[in-house]
């Protein structure tokens, strides 16, 4: 349940910080809903070698209309956890997806 003013963005400087659950091995990506100040994410890779992590950010970056180099883990590399560091310029396409 989203609790009122509960976001998985956070802002810092020219960046944004996304906070997402990756639910690896899926048919196909796509973003589910925002739970417990997270984006669930179902991503069609296998968590195995960093393939989950690689399409979780290649996914992100065609959705949001950015490069993929533009798109990093900041942490959560081995967990399902994760937080990713994207450029402050795909703010708006972001939210977009989120809103219910």
């Amino acid at each position: 349940m989203v609790r009122p003013g509960e976001s998985c963005i956070r802002v810092s400087g020219n960046l944004l910080y996304l906070d997402i659950k990756v639910l690896p091995g899926s048919p196909q990506s796509k973003i589910l809903n925002l739970s417990a100040g997270r984006l669930r994410v179902k991503i069609a890779a296998a968590p195995e070698d960093g393939k989950a992590n690689g399409e979780l950010c290649a996914f992100l970056a065609k959705l949001l209309g950015c490069s993929r180099k533009a798109v990093s883990l900041c942490s959560g590399e081995t967990s399902r956890l994760k937080t990713l560091r994207l450029p402050l310029s795909v703010k708006e396409k972001l939210e977009a997806l989120i809103q219910p």
